[in-house]
């Protein structure tokens, strides 16, 4: 039978200890000095006892949800008493403070400030390659040891770059956990020079005007999905980011005004972005319009309307077509653009504004999104044609 607040005040220590049962291994330990909730359990083959408050500092409600926490880390395969004692703080804190849960918190004040798709990015990275050995752990007792120990079993895979990114990542959790009080230090720091260093390669691409033009007739003759094809084809003439591209809308498109709308949130920076549309983008898009007008999304999934085209479709086309990784990827097409751009005496901020690269003055980055659009819509006009004419030579 359970405890009642009215039992507990009421008994009273009168010659010998008593101890009154609440269920699920929990009791109140009730003896000359006071009355104490109590846990009983049993980790490797042993009894344990573990404190969990006195009363009525620790109301019986508390208590059941300390239980509550001791029982989770026991599934989990963790003592609760050690992870009491390594945190020095109360059993329920030190599973609220467990680096999954500091994690957690991280994660959702940033995403704010995150595009959806890297926001998921980076929680799938974390669950695939730290939560597993780290995730039950209070944050505090993490060491740098345990630390590279993950990250080496990254590089194993040879995954040096992942390595580092994640190193990264756990790095500003821990710098977090430090603003908020969890921890005095972070193990990341301690890890200066562990991993093998990565060489920074730029996305591939191609660049040379000839091979350009086989690389657009080539997309012209593709022979797989129409929805697909189309993306290929608009991907050169917008160079937005593929995620950007898959992601368009058509109430973000006004054909009339040749106009694509990027909101903020789907922006690598969340800053709005304008894309002008030249007239062969438009053919495109009217092209495509009865075939996908009726999701919201211009390049949906093969599969169901309401979802847009999978991220490594682009890419899995241009392997379809004869290139290789290494040759070319579909964010390559934003190289590419600035690459020749430049060749051809475009103005640099023209360029640099087209591709939406980062405005470190984030004031002056959301009301710059329409900046130079009358020189950008020449340009892209003319980047159009431009590539119409390598197509024919």
């Amino acid at each position: 039978m359970s405890l009642t607040d009215t039992q507990i005040k009421s008994i009273k220590f009168e010659d010998k200890a008593i101890k009154l049962s609440d269920g699920k291994g929990l009791y109140l330990l009730v003896n000359k000095t006071g009355k104490y909730f109590r846990y009983n359990y049993r980790y490797a083959g042993k009894q344990k006892t573990l404190a969990l408050g006195v009363y009525p500092e620790t109301s019986l409600k508390k208590a059941r949800e300390r239980l509550d926490e001791a029982r989770k880390l026991l599934a989990d395969g963790i003592d609760p008493s050690e992870a009491k004692k390594n945190f020095k703080l109360g059993l329920l804190d030190s599973a609220e403070n467990s680096f999954e849960k500091v994690a957690k918190d991280w994660h959702i004040r940033q995403t704010p400030k995150w595009t959806p798709g890297h926001c998921a990015a980076v929680w799938r990275k974390l669950e695939k390659d730290v939560l597993p050995w780290l995730g039950n752990k209070p944050i505090n007792t993490i060491t740098p040891k345990e630390m590279l120990l993950v990250l080496r079993r990254i590089e194993a895979r040879g995954k040096h770059e992942t390595a580092h990114k994640t190193k990264q990542v756990c790095s500003q959790i821990f710098t977090y956990a430090i603003i908020e009080g969890k921890v005095e230090r972070n193990p990341c720091s301690d890890l200066q020079g562990a991993l093998t260093p990565v060489v920074n390669n730029n996305y591939p691409t191609i660049t040379n005007p000839k091979e350009v033009g086989t690389l657009l007739q080539l997309i012209d003759e593709y022979k797989g999905s129409h929805i697909v094809r189309y993306a290929l084809k608009l991907a050169p003439l917008v160079f937005v980011r593929p995620g950007e591209l898959r992601q368009a809308e058509w109430s973000e498109i006004d054909l009339e005004k040749k106009l694509w709308k990027i909101p903020g949130e789907k922006m690598k920076m969340k800053t709005p972005h304008l894309v002008p549309l030249s007239t062969q983008a438009i053919a495109i898009l009217k092209e495509i319009y009865p075939l996908t007008s009726k999701s919201r999304y211009v390049f949906h999934s093969e599969r169901t309307f309401d979802r847009p085209m999978s991220d490594n479709t682009l890419n899995a086309a241009l392997r379809k077509i004869g290139y290789s990784k290494d040759e070319m990827v579909a964010h390559g097409f934003r190289a590419m653009a600035s690459t020749l751009l430049h060749e051809n005496k475009w103005n640099t901020e023209y360029i640099e504004r087209q591709l939406a690269h980062s405005e470190r003055n984030k004031v002056k980055a959301a009301y710059n999104h329409a900046e130079y659009l009358e020189e950008r819509t020449k340009m892209m006009q003319w980047w159009a044609d431009y590539l119409d004419g390598l197509k024919k030579k």
